[in-house]
């Protein structure tokens, strides 16, 4: 397949990239600077920029686009700038994906847009499934719903669409599990707020490979949740992480200073989701690492 990736110089996007060449994909990265790129094979990298969204010549056959462009929730203070730019970046982004599709002479066949079990909102007693409509009014839910509404706009070309509602990824270099990992390897890990706060996570290399399930998957549309299907309260994830390192787990980090500390980002660890992947169970998705010891211990023992 000819495959189109947004954003495909992020964390995820190299991993991506990297899983769909070896499967024999050719991959197109479009980027704001297409010089002094790496040579490799089988990824091209193409000059674009969000504000024009101009047509691209060469890419006159496109099987496949997958979106993941969009400014990194996690790393600063939530500002009203920082939130301004979290917005405004996923919505410009895909606007000029919907833009490009409808520019190609021949339609891809998907379009794979990264998404957020966000959407949801928060509880500590509700589960949310695929079907489930947004319960929240904060500010990750609003994002999400604007976000999806724009990449739903392919679906007037003839394109199916998939949204891919990311759980937390766990990675040991990138994102929250790198994080949380500090304060264990210094002997003073602990619960975070109350520890009963649902934790919907999903391997970095399970998120890699459901994003290509998702482009070549033919039945697959709409919302698709990329979580595992054994979420956990935080402080039995603690727990896990404190047994796989072998450090003990006994110091709370409480709510209050947290909340503090983070500010309204503080959600994404002390407000959480009972998300379950539904989409991915009836369909037979083969996971790696479905439950959270296998997960951390492949990510921490390598």
């Amino acid at each position: 397949m000819n495959i189109v990736i947004a954003g495909g110089s992020g964390f995820l996007g190299k991993k991506l990239t990297d899983h769909l060449t070896n499967q024999g994909h050719s991959i197109y990265i479009l980027t704001r600077d297409a010089s002094n790129k790496p040579v490799l094979p089988s990824v091209h990298y193409v000059q674009w920029l969000h504000e024009e969204a101009k047509p691209i010549d060469h890419l006159n056959e496109v099987d496949a686009i997958i979106n993941l462009a969009g400014e990194s929730i996690g790393s600063g203070r939530w500002t009203k700038q920082k939130k301004t730019n979290i917005l405004q970046s996923r919505i410009t982004s895909t606007q000029s994906i919907i833009q490009l599709i409808e520019q190609l002479p021949i339609k891809p066949k998907v379009l794979v847009n990264a998404s957020a079990i966000g959407y949801y909102g928060t509880s500590l007693s509700k589960t949310f499934t695929e079907e489930s409509e947004s319960s929240g009014d904060d500010f990750l839910s609003n994002v999400v719903e604007k976000w999806e509404n724009e990449a739903k706009k392919a679906s007037n070309y003839g394109v199916r669409v998939v949204f891919c509602r990311l759980g937390v990824v766990l990675d040991p270099n990138e994102g929250a599990l790198n994080r949380m990992l500090l304060p264990y390897r210094f002997f003073i890990g602990g619960p975070l707020g109350s520890g009963k706060q649902w934790l919907s996570w999903i391997h970095i290399d399970d998120a890699v490979r459901m994003f290509s399930y998702a482009a070549t998957q033919p039945n697959l549309e709409g919302a698709f949740n990329l979580t595992t299907p054994f979420p956990c309260q935080m402080n039995e994830f603690g727990k896990t992480l404190a047994h796989v390192l072998n450090r003990p787990h006994y110091l709370p980090a409480p709510s209050f200073a947290l909340r503090l500390l983070l500010g309204e980002m503080s959600t994404l660890v002390l407000d959480g989701q009972k998300v379950l992947p539904n989409k991915a169970i009836s369909s037979s998705y083969p996971y790696l690492y479905p439950t959270l010891l296998s997960a951390l211990e492949n990510l921490l023992k390598k």
